[in-house]
């Protein structure tokens, strides 16, 4: 066949997918919620009314209700907004939205954390938990490993001497070193070129995931991956920092003592050799890789850069931050660091590292959940394997539950008398069956890293930063990955 012969032919295969793929697009479109009509084969992609949801899901909401469907190429995901939507998703039918949907992270398999494997995903998180625990999260220990780590990173930012700089790097090598010393035994020193290696990995990775061309990605990842771009790049690094972790698997397996397990790693590989004689192996040594993988990126990267938001924050609203400073000096004093002990007695402090996490408006549009059956729900029916992202912006924001959402309120967990509040509206770590194994972990790292900084420094912002709003600055950190220099002023002891 000549040249123009095959040209054709690839022309006429490109136009049977396209006009396949649209007719499966509309002929499934009615058995869906309702939402915005999509474009063929595009779906809502390209259309700025729709994404990103978490700065269109209020318009979406008055038009099509809390329940509605949007287009991810020519994959449908349902949208679930505002509390009672959600809750009664992750609450009340944590089984039918307890799935997850295949994501192409492209890292080499689908093992671990990541994979759909229902039962297989069940006993990965059972174990995690349990030895997690067994490692002192929650717990007294691992407070003293935290603390200790902020004392390391306070010697760090003083050594800037009060010059501005970029935190980006320190702050997340101290939050990374937590989970660190979980999973491999020990921490890392902040110069340590491997190590350091790692953080642009997993920082670049989640801002590329949370980004358009993340979303695009995870829409058409098989025509993706034969085009050059960025994701090329995320792919790669992904590749690396997998070998980062495998390497110290096998030396770990070199040196392995079954009586004596010495970190999670030890655990897991114990595990998996008893596990070896099933007939149904659940713990491979491909799953010990991949789910120290998991923790790893999940531990070093959504704690740390909430830690960098509630930097900006302190530094955007000075009264706020002298505020939280005062209740440090009158609970704590300046002779010791803040410990889980204080957290009751602070309760402004603790408000304020919860309204930072409130106030993170982020794009959750890559990580879906994925229904386990055909399901009715609100009035609509949503078939299984349909992909579903229940929008926590959507919460947090919520006029119905809180008194000024638009606004950075500490007050909105403070009741009358000044004291610390819950609210149920408040799910940054999400809720049911899939909601974050390591939530625990990551408010004692919060609440301790935040505190001893706050002790030991003032953060200020200069020039064009110091004029952006707090949610300008929350996108430019999540979806750009850039940080404003910042001052640490080292404070009177």
């Amino acid at each position: 066949m000549d040249v123009a012969g095959t040209g054709a032919l690839f022309l006429l295969c490109v136009l049977f997918i396209f006009f396949f793929s649209t007719f499966k697009m509309y002929r499934k479109q009615r058995e869906l919620p309702p939402g915005p009509a999509p474009w063929p084969f595009l779906g809502n992609l390209f259309q700025k009314d729709v994404l990103p949801l978490y700065n269109s899901y209020l318009k979406l909401v008055k038009k099509y209700g809390p329940v509605f469907t949007v287009w991810m190429g020519p994959k449908p995901t349902v949208v679930l907004c505002g509390y009672e939507v959600v809750k009664d998703a992750l609450l009340g039918h944590a089984e039918e939205f307890g799935g997850r949907p295949d994501i192409p992270l492209k890292i080499p398999g689908t093992s671990g954390f990541g994979n759909s494997d229902e039962k297989k995903w069940r006993e990965l998180r059972r174990f995690t938990l349990s030895t997690l625990r067994d490692f002192g999260m929650g717990k007294r220990r691992m407070s003293d490993r935290v603390q200790e780590e902020a004392l390391c990173l306070v010697e760090e930012i003083a050594a800037r001497q009060g010059q501005p700089f970029d935190p980006r790097s320190i702050i997340t090598s101290a939050v990374s070193n937590v989970i660190c010393s979980v999973v491999f035994g020990s921490r890392f020193d902040y110069r340590d070129k491997v190590f350091l290696e790692q953080i642009p990995r997993v920082t670049d990775r989640i801002a590329f995931f949370r980004s358009f061309l993340g979303v695009v990605y995870f829409a058409f990842p098989k025509i993706m991956n034969y085009l050059p771009g960025r994701h090329k790049n995320i792919i790669a690094e992904g590749q690396k920092m997998y070998t980062f972790i495998r390497e110290r698997v096998k030396s770990h397996m070199e040196s392995l003592d079954p009586q004596n397990p010495r970190d999670f790693i030890d655990c897991f590989l114990i595990k998996s050799e008893k596990d070896q004689s099933h007939n149904e192996v659940i713990f491979s040594h491909e799953d010990v890789a991949m789910t120290v993988l998991g923790l790893f990126v999940a531990g070093t990267g959504t704690t740390s850069q909430a830690l960098l938001y509630s930097l900006l924050a302190m530094a955007k609203f000075p009264h706020i931050q002298a505020k939280v400073q005062q209740e440090i000096a009158e609970v704590v004093g300046t002779h010791r660091p803040p410990s889980m002990e204080d957290r009751m007695k602070m309760p402004f402090t603790n408000a304020v590292v919860h309204e930072i996490q409130r106030y993170e408006k982020s794009s959750a549009e890559t990580f879906p959940r994925a229904m386990t059956r055909d399901t009715e729900f609100r009035g609509h029916t949503i078939p299984k394997g349909t992909s579903v992202i229940p929008l926590f912006t959507s919460l947090h924001f919520d006029p119905l539950r809180w008194e000024t959402p638009e606004e950075f309120n500490p007050g909105h967990f403070l009741d009358e008398k000044g004291e610390f509040t819950k609210r149920d509206a408040f799910m940054p770590f999400s809720a049911g069956k899939r909601s974050c194994p390591g939530e625990a972990l990551a408010k004692m790292e919060l609440f301790l890293f935040f505190s001893t900084l706050l002790q030991n420094f003032t953060f200020q912002m200069n020039g064009e930063a110091k004029e952006k709003e707090l949610l300008s600055l929350n996108v430019d950190l999540l979806i750009k990955n850039t940080y404003p220099p910042i001052q640490a002023i080292k404070r009177p002891l």
